[in-house]
């Protein structure tokens, strides 16, 4: 079997950057990329799609942002465009179509099985991200055959969609994001609102990512947030950069004619039921709103910085009844988006790292057991660590940990004291 000092599972942007760190330090390794190189980008997002933080936040290595507008939000073919050169420069060794089977250790090294051969490495780094298992619930199979159904990552356009209303069950970025295409197309729109905070785009004359980045909220490491490694549960908040950026006020829609309801609950193949939550979501996303401006509010203050005047934002509707039932028929309802979003799902990687809900336990990346990393997973080490802002600081990191254990490694070899770790 073939041999590598490094094994990297996941073709995106993540595994990329431990490539060019890899090439840097001189150390042989194999990108294993179970589609094409940035397959999610290419094939799991919805033409409209945009991202939701300016451009000059791109700072993958040695490749930042190089377009000519850099506050505003490049398009779903602009970041494939901005990635393929990103890829051409690092000209990683990739295996594409190679979907890995099987990882395990035997006490000495790392054993690859994929279904295009098995390898052999002293280091893996998984980068294969944390958008796994597309979530739908089992609710899904009681619905009825001629109402089509789909996930978020098969979204691409309201074409797609059959001539009659939508359900969208879901309001986190992707819920959110798709619900406004859906109704700038003229779609009736039916929505199961969630628990997802929201943020404004723009505050008194700056986006707010510009603020909180001269507050150095995205500096902040995960064991320094109030939350800890919680914060790698939330939920991000949703807005966009469709258009040149703006918010996502759901109360806005409302009163444009989208029907909102409370989390989806149970259902059958003729009426769905929804808890009675929307008032308090709603009220919930808008407080998120107003303490992220009141921070920025005050920073402002303490460094008496010039800057238009700020206000609260006052709720434009109130849901008049908490609608619990939905029927189908009535409705209009022919297609369902479910944006619950993902699971992972490392069957594959038989070592003992994950916690009681399969997520891996590590310290930015480093997992216990030697030789095994991770990258590009959301709060990894920081806000930026899941984004294409954080994770060259995090492949630089991982590698001059794997080049650290290689050293011992050898050293160990040399003086006939090799052993695991």
């Amino acid at each position: 079997m073939q041999h590598y000092s490094v094994i990297i599972v996941g073709g995106g942007q993540a595994g990329l950057a431990i490539s060019h760190y890899c090439q840097k330090y001189g150390l042989s390794h194999l990108v294993l990329e179970k589609g094409r190189i940035m397959n999610a980008w290419k094939d799991k997002r919805w033409d409209s799609f945009t991202l939701v933080t300016p451009n000059w936040q791109c700072l993958l290595p040695e490749h930042p942002y190089d377009g000519d507008d850099p506050h505003g939000f490049m398009n779903r073919e602009q970041i494939i465009a901005y990635l393929d050169r990103f890829a051409e420069k690092v000209a990683a060794p990739v295996l594409e179509h190679t979907e890995v089977l099987k990882v395990s250790h035997d006490g000495s090294r790392y054993q690859v099985h994929t279904s295009n051969g098995d390898f052999v490495a002293d280091q893996v780094v998984v980068a294969a991200g944390s958008y796994q298992q597309p979530i739908i619930p089992r609710l899904a199979e009681r619905l009825p055959a001629d109402i089509q159904q789909m996930h978020s990552e098969q979204y691409k356009n309201p074409g797609q969609l059959q001539s009659g209303a939508v359900l969208v069950v879901g309001s986190g970025q992707s819920g959110a994001q798709i619900a406004e295409d859906l109704h700038l197309a003229g779609k009736q729109v039916h929505l199961a609102v969630g628990e997802a905070p929201r943020c404004a785009r723009f505050y008194r004359g700056r986006d707010v990512v510009d603020w909180l980045t001269d507050m150095k909220y995205y500096e902040m490491p995960v064991h320094e947030h109030p939350l800890k490694e919680g914060v790698r549960d939330n939920t991000n908040h949703y807005v966009t950069g469709r258009d040149g950026g703006r918010d996502i006020d759901l109360r806005r829609f409302a009163l444009e004619g989208m029907e909102l309801y409370g989390k989806l609950r149970d259902g059958d193949a003729r009426q769905l039921q929804f808890t009675p939550t929307l008032k308090a979501a709603l009220d919930s996303a808008d407080a998120t709103y107003n303490s992220i401006n009141e921070r920025i509010d005050q920073y402002i203050e303490k460094h008496r910085i010039e800057a238009p005047p700020g206000q609260r934002y006052q709720p434009l509707w109130q849901p008049p009844t908490e609608r619990e039932s939905l029927d189908l028929a009535t409705a209009g309802i022919t297609d369902v988006i479910w944006c619950i979003g993902f699971r992972p799902d490392y069957h594959w990687l038989e070592v003992p790292v994950f916690d009681g809900k399969g997520y891996p336990t590590h310290v930015r990346g480093v997992t216990a057991f030697p030789g095994l990393y991770f990258i590009g997973l959301p709060w990894l080490y920081t806000w930026g660590s899941g984004r294409f802002s954080g994770v060259d600081q995090d492949a630089c990191h991982v590698v001059e940990h794997i080049c650290a254990r290689a050293r011992s490694s050898h050293w160990k070899q040399a003086s006939g004291l090799y052993q695991l770790g």
